[in-house]
């Protein structure tokens, strides 16, 4: 028996709704929604956490945060965990990882030294777009050095910070303002933007694999801010045209020219939607690889985002505390041809990142580990599944959230408690855990959130009675 091939193709802070076949009327998706199409598309697909590192690396372990100890930023991921990668090798899988994958931190080190393989085969590390001496920047130094000056988006406030503090002086051309609230276009061509570099390496992985399946990575940095793109993704978007979010009076007044303003809050939705586009382009060349390969059939495609993106709801951006749908919820498009007869599905049921890796094994027949949190997803794809999660799981230091059918209850280290009612404030605005009405409701949230903490604690196997 032949194992199917995995394709990941993951992007960085895309919400849910940033993909036209999730009913975004003002962003052009075209290769995802073929691909949404083709497959099953989980429409209320949640995180374990809400920033980078914990919610990658539990995504990759299918472990929630809390058991891996990694909750915030900043905390190098151990060599020896147990990975998606490493559960596949003994099954014959050749594993990469192209493009990002921040399982150590960027700001405070020599992008030169040899990254641990973390159960790769093969790997080309760049977590930052053009910003550290990485893969990335050695690939546009050997295609097309003449633009090696034009492919840092800007130098992170650490990174800044660790660099003055250590006395180095990277020779680097950066870009003087890291975070603008627009839309930039990229001063390189077109053709070496990092996600041209994921897209390219990702081809080129693909190309060499023959007789053994693989697993491959495609770690593209977009939507990520700063929003930049190529001038020709940008001019796909007019901001005049696009949507603006619904704020609640009081909010709305807080709005100034300074802060989310209408023209504000267009550019960037023009930048972050044509990163998008781009993404969406080069995903229809990976796609077109494997078309061309003849390995469409038998290949696993799952599109997915590590966490979501404010873009000004609540006059904020980025992502974080106290993680609503709009930074929890994120694609999930799972496709495979061979295995899974899933044309046009669109699936509501509550599921998690921590599902995708026992979904990938059950796929592969291989046996889940016992240390495996997550609940495999192929039943319900192959609708032979009425089983309901009834609720996500996010972690982060000092605080937890549960999110319910029509709920998001969160509880905090300091005892604070917040409940938002999805059904009568979608943007999860107004905290109404302190109102008599929902008394019962918040303490059903709290318990339910006691006994799915028992539910996943995996304890350390005894060997014997004692």
């Amino acid at each position: 028996m032949r194992r199917p091939n995995i394709l990941i193709l993951y992007t960085d802070q895309q919400r849910w709704d940033a993909l036209g076949v999730n009913g975004n009327p003002d962003i052009q998706t075209p290769h995802l929604d073929t691909l949404a199409r083709a497959g099953a598309n989980f429409d209320r697909h949640f995180v374990q956490n809400p920033v980078c590192m914990p919610s990658r690396v539990s995504f990759l372990t299918g472990q929630y945060p809390s058991t891996l100890g990694i909750t915030h930023m900043g905390v190098p991921v151990p060599e020896d965990i147990i990975t998606l990668p490493r559960m596949l090798r003994n099954y014959g899988y050749t594993s990469a990882n192209i493009g990002k994958l921040h399982f150590l931190p960027h700001a405070n080190r020599d992008h030169r030294k040899i990254h641990p393989d973390y159960g790769f085969d093969h790997l080309e590390i760049s977590d930052e777009p053009g910003c550290y001496e990485d893969a990335y920047r050695a690939w546009v130094r050997r295609v097309a050095p003449d633009q090696l000056e034009n492919v840092s988006l800007g130098l992170p406030p650490a990174t800044e910070t660790w660099q003055r503090m250590m006395r180095i002086q990277d020779g680097i051309k950066h870009p003087e303002e890291r975070f603008p609230k627009n839309a930039l276009a990229f001063r390189g061509k077109s053709d070496v933007t990092h996600t041209a570099f994921v897209a390219e390496q990702t081809i080129e992985f693909i190309r060499q694999q023959r007789d053994k399946p693989f697993l491959c990575i495609s770690g593209f940095y977009s939507p990520h801010s700063p929003w930049v793109a190529p001038q020709e993704f940008i001019d796909l978007y007019h901001p005049a045209t696009l949507s603006l979010p619904e704020f609640p009076p009081e909010v709305d007044a807080r709005r100034s020219d300074t802060l989310c303003s209408d023209e504000e809050l267009r550019s960037a939705r023009q930048g972050y939607y044509a990163m998008i586009s781009e993404v969406d382009h080069h995903v229809g060349r990976i796609l077109g690889c494997l078309d061309d390969l003849g390995l469409t059939e038998d290949t696993i495609v799952v599109f997915t985002s590590d966490h979501g993106e404010w873009l000004g709801e609540h006059l904020r951006y980025g992502k974080g505390y106290p993680g609503p749908d709009c930074v929890s919820r994120v694609p999930l498009l799972i496709r495979w041809p061979a295995g899974i007869d899933s044309s046009g599905q669109r699936i509501s049921r509550i599921v998690e990142a921590v599902d995708v890796v026992p979904t990938l094994l059950e796929c592969a027949s291989i046996q889940l580990p016992s240390h495996i949190q997550g609940h495999s997803l192929l039943a319900t794809i192959s609708g032979k599944d009425d089983k309901t999660k009834d609720a996500s799981l996010m972690e982060m230091r000092g605080w937890k959230a549960l999110r319910t059918e029509g709920y998001r209850y969160v509880c905090e280290a300091n005892g604070k408690e917040s409940l938002y009612d999805l059904t009568t404030d979608p943007g999860e605005y107004h905290n109404v855990a302190a109102d008599p009405a929902y008394a019962s409701i918040v303490a059903e949230h709290r318990q339910r959130l006691l006994f799915r903490l028992i539910e996943i604690e995996r304890p350390i196997p005894r060997v014997w009675t004692y």
